[in-house]
Formats: structure tokens, C-alpha cells, sequence
């Protein structure tokens, strides 16, 4: 099916390629759409707007796929998806919503602090400078004494790996930092 032009084909290959695609693709965008808290008719809804959109952008002869059809269609009902759940969230009332506390979040953030320093300063540093200042690794390489981009990826990868296990050994879950 890549490279399929729609233009060039019957409405019988048209057809079965849609068949085909919404047999493949469509389980997919299902189990993406409950898992980020949609319904069932939400996902039909998505996925009928992601094969209208490859449709037309398959007609226009615009549509230049990199991977598969499947592939493309997922990536566009995401799309659809987030945007939908954005503009959704901004006319959610403000009713109800628990406001979190000046204390609360200055208890988690104390929470976490001492993870961070368990796993030892040099790691504090590292994920403090990448995470919170935006550092690039080749500068945090740099500002490390790192013999490069890979190995600073490598470090702040055992560093993050530190603090996992520190939370695992304690048994820590979620809820521990936002109660």
C-alpha cells in the first residue's frame, strides 16, 4: 500500500484500502484513545477525521509518506486527539478542582530534593543543570568534565536510574509526593 495514489485508483481499491486500513489502524487509535481517557464513539470520531485527512492530503497528492499508512493515520488521530483534549481542558469550570497548597507543594518539592541528593551531588547538579536551567548535554559535557554528548547521556541516565531506585527500595508510590 505505500505510495498509494488515490487519484489513480476505482472506488473498489479506493474502498478496500480504506476496509483495510480502518481494520488495522483503527484497533490501534481505540487503545491509544481509552487509554488517555476517551470513549469508544470518541475514538470512531477521531479516527473517521484522521482518514478524511489522509484522504485528502492523498488526493491533493501532498502526502509523502516516511513510514506506513497505519503508521501516518496514528500519528494524525494523536494529533486530533491532544488537540481536541487541549481545547476540551480550557473550557473545563474551575468548580471543584483541588488547588494545591503553598505548604503541600513546598513539602513535595523537599520530596523529591532528598531523592535527588541521595543519588549524590555530582547527580543533583547534572539533572538540576539538564531538567531545570535547559542545559544541552554537549555543554553539560563540557561543564562536567565529560568526555562527550554520549557520556553525559550515559551519566544522567545512571543518575536517574539512582533516584528510581531509591524510591522503589522505599516503596514509595505517587501519592507520597502530592499528599
Amino acid at each position: 500500500m505505500p505510495g498509494f495514489k488515490f487519484s489513480n485508483r476505482t472506488a473498489e481499491e479506493r474502498e478496500e484500502l480504506f476496509i483495510a486500513l480502518y481494520k488495522s489502524a483503527f484497533p490501534v487509535v481505540a487503545r491509544y484513545v481509552s487509554k488517555m481517557g476517551g470513549t469508544f464513539d470518541e475514538a470512531k470520531d477521531i479516527f473517521q477525521d484522521a482518514l478524511v485527512i489522509y484522504y485528502e492530503k492523498s488526493v491533493e497528492c501532498s502526502l509523502e509518506l516516511k513510514t506506513n499508512e497505519k503508521a501516518y493515520l496514528l500519528g494524525i488521530a494523536k494529533h486530533l486527539w491532544l488537540k481536541q483534549h487541549r481545547d476540551n481542558s480550557k473550557l473545563a469550570p474551575i468548580d471543584g478542582l483541588d488547588i494545591e497548597s503553598e505548604e503541600t507543594s513546598q513539602a513535595s518539592d523537599r520530596k523529591i530534593l532528598n531523592f535527588l541528593q541521595i543519588a549524590g551531588k555530582k547527580c543533583m547538579d547534572l539533572l538540576r543543570s539538564f531538567y531545570y536551567d535547559g542545559l544541552q548535554l554537549a555543554d553539560a559535557a563540557e561543564l562536567f568534565g565529560f568526555s562527550g554528548v554520549r557520556s553525559a547521556t550515559v551519566q544522567k541516565y545512571k543518575c536517574l536510574e539512582k533516584v528510581r531506585e531509591t524510591v522503589k527500595q522505599k516503596a514509595l508510590t505517587y501519592e507520597d509526593f502530592t499528599d
